[in-house]
């Protein structure tokens, strides 16, 4: 953690609805003139997308049939505690990017679904913004998550996750119901083991329960609206979280915790406004007086 050279990590798993977040934390930034390094959890992929279907096929072959991108083995997880211990120490580290497709890739010059080369963050940022898989990881290698000084967690309930994940990899990917759905199961003793786990060390998580019925995930024919849904927002540390005000400002919102804020998923991007903006403009506050 550092005063001077800030951290705030997001992290969810695929289709938990992380980018949604990220816009929220983009627009807070842009209207507060707040110059920020910009990280996506792919980069530190250890595989670009060609040698991790060889990785995947040869970890199959040795009897691993749960090889996946939520766990240690394919990320660069030393490297990611490396950056933001550096960046929190320096204000810089070094990064790169990952291509997801051919408008990412071509200016340049490169395939999509492979890495830029590594480079040095600006030393004129005002902190470091995450948005991946493993922003709050910890095993017994690494800690990433004793670096960030604010982190929030996006874990909608698991029926909702795979309605996001198969609707988006079916529409925007191409796969197929049976493909994506082995791609969870593969994924699965990772989810357990490394991704359920940073929800505990989050400082706020936003999860989404829907209420309609989404007992199978795998037949539903539409992801449940923002209107059809609640969001359970926890703080781990509700000391200075002005919960009246919340109250007041997001109707229809009520404390099913002394710590939890329960609002209607439609108010979602009001209440991340609302929580958020303070939260960012303290830790600015806090780096302009070091």
């Amino acid at each position: 953690m550092s005063v001077k050279h800030p951290i705030v990590a997001i992290t969810g798993s695929s289709g938990a609805g992380t980018s949604s977040v990220t816009k929220t934390f983009e627009h807070i930034f842009r209207r507060e003139e707040i110059n920020a390094a910009v990280i996506e959890g792919d980069s530190f992929h250890r595989y670009d997308r060609k040698a991790m279907k060889i990785a995947m096929a040869e970890a199959a072959q040795g009897g691993n049939h749960h090889f996946s991108h939520f766990g240690p083995e394919a990320n660069l997880l030393p490297e990611l505690e490396a950056l933001f211990r550096n960046y929190g120490e320096t204000g810089t580290g070094k990064a790169r990017k990952y291509l997801h497709n051919a408008e990412e890739a071509t200016p340049f010059g490169q395939e999509d679904g492979t890495f830029t080369p590594w480079e040095e963050i600006p030393g004129d940022t005002d902190l470091l913004f995450y948005e991946g898989l493993h922003g709050a990881v910890i095993t017994d290698k690494v800690n990433v998550a004793r670096h960030a000084d604010l982190l929030v967690g996006v874990v909608p309930i698991i029926n909702l996750e795979w309605i996001q994940k198969l609707h988006r990899d079916k529409s925007a990917r191409g796969y197929s119901t049976e493909a994506v759905v082995d791609t969870i199961l593969r994924r699965m003793p990772d989810y357990v083991n490394y991704i359920a786990p940073q929800f505990s060390q989050t400082h706020i998580n936003f999860q989404r329960v829907p209420t309609v019925d989404t007992s199978n995930p795998f037949i539903a024919r539409d992801i449940p609206s923002l209107d059809e849904s609640f969001v359970v927002i926890r703080f781990a540390k509700p000391k200075g979280i002005d919960f009246p005000y919340l109250l007041t400002m997001i109707h229809d919102s009520f404390m099913s915790r002394p710590n939890i804020l329960v609002v209607p998923g439609g108010k979602m991007p009001l209440a991340l406004q609302l929580i958020l903006t303070p939260l960012i403009l303290r830790l600015m506050e806090n780096r302009r007086r070091n």
